[in-house]
């Protein structure tokens, strides 16, 4: 199942058998490379909150009191993000003011397509690394304090996690592709403005 380029799709996370996150992007390419999505600054998004306003970087959902889907506003930087077909990651490019600023690698499922977008798990752990390639990993401690939750990982899928990211780092430090360069000038198409948050 290809998706047109120009088009919008939903990129979805699910834990515990729920969506606990929605996303509305572009569509930029769907190839042999993967699917190349963007996603402007502003633009709407759905992520799961709970009635103490506590997000899933907070808390475990099954900690949360009445978890809903609630809709928030992208900031930051605009970000375009390619899902590499059968990986256990995305790569995100961020750029401010249309300026290249650095990468994010998401660790996450391969993801699964469906008709209007695709779904993934995501795995905590990340990576932030700077347009010198200097890298660092992020949210380390919540990734820690997830192990052995039945609704994430055990000891041994939180160490393929890991090691996912070891290798993806060691890309960064050799500068090789994604990591070469490429789309640090990518430039989206000016009707490809924000979109709306998904209703629910």
């Amino acid at each position: 199942m290809g998706f047109e380029a120009g088009g919008i799709v939903t990129r979805r996370y699910f834990r515990g058998g729920r969506c606990t996150f929605e996303q509305p992007l572009w569509v930029v390419a769907d190839d042999a490379a993967g699917l190349l999505l963007w996603h402007p600054l502003g633009g709407g998004y759905l992520r799961m909150t709970d009635a103490d306003g506590r997000t899933l970087h907070d808390v475990t959902l099954d900690r949360m009191r009445d978890p809903v889907l609630a809709s928030a506003a992208w900031t930051g930087a605009d970000v375009l993000i390619l899902m590499p077909p059968g990986a256990a990651h995305s790569v995100w490019w961020f750029f401010r003011d249309g300026v290249f600023d650095g990468w994010y690698v998401n660790l996450e499922a391969p993801c699964t397509r469906r008709p209007g977008g695709v779904d993934t798990v995501d795995h905590v752990l990340d990576i932030v690394a700077t347009p010198q390639r200097a890298w660092r990993w992020k949210d380390e401690d919540e990734f820690a304090e997830r192990i052995g939750h039945p609704h994430y990982y055990d000891t041994q899928g939180a160490a393929a996690i890991r090691a996912e990211g070891e290798r993806l780092a060691g890309l960064i430090e050799a500068r090789e592709d994604p990591f070469d360069g490429c789309l640090t000038d990518f430039r989206p198409d000016p009707r490809w403005g924000p979109l709306a948050a998904p209703e629910r």
